[in-house]
């Protein structure tokens, strides 16, 4: 699917490549639709880890969120394939019936991804954010998808790091100090 796109994503292309038995794939996921909910999740965990770990302790809030997006932005430029099938597993369970909620379930990871995100930086930097930390992940999740499908379109990596700046200007602009 990262080299062909979701619809080249057969039962059958998958257990090609993968030189096993098509039972055993079914043994494994009880149908395609399995795999994808399966692929969502990892391909997200994947992501999370990669921003998880970009982040830096020990320095100022602008500071630990550059980390942290400098760490986003080099795990899309490093595996731009995989974004792109995100975007696509995104769209091809919003419009297959019965698989709508795929989707629901990427965007709420991606959600609670950037809420623990937001919380561990206000810890690690001693701020409290101004507004609820669920509205400012909704944003920070908005924009990061804005600039992941824009980077995917033109490759512009020096563009996406000045749009991903602009967004760690506005993220902190809702920092205050912690609440004793």
């Amino acid at each position: 699917m990262t080299r062909e796109g979701v619809a080249a994503g057969t039962t059958r292309a998958i257990v090609a490549e993968a030189g096993m038995p098509l039972s055993l794939f079914h043994y494994c996921f009880g149908s395609r639709d399995e795999l994808v909910g399966a692929l969502i999740r990892r391909l997200g965990a994947a992501e999370r880890a990669a921003v998880w770990a970009g982040i830096t302790p020990g320095a100022d809030l602008v500071a630990v969120l550059r980390s942290a997006a400098d760490a986003y932005l080099h795990h899309l430029t490093a595996s731009p394939g995989q974004e792109q099938v995100l975007f696509e597993l995104n769209h091809y369970a919003l419009r297959t019936p019965g698989m709508e909620h795929l989707a629901a379930e990427q965007m709420a990871m991606y959600l609670e991804s950037a809420r623990v995100v937001l919380d561990r930086i206000a810890e690690l930097t001693g701020v409290s954010w101004t507004i609820p930390v669920d509205e400012l992940a909704r944003l920070v999740v908005t924009i990061a998808d804005g600039v992941t499908t824009t980077w995917l379109a033109d490759r512009d990596t020096a563009a996406s790091r000045t749009a991903l700046g602009r967004l760690l200007e506005l993220v902190a602009s809702y920092a205050g100090p912690t609440a004793v």
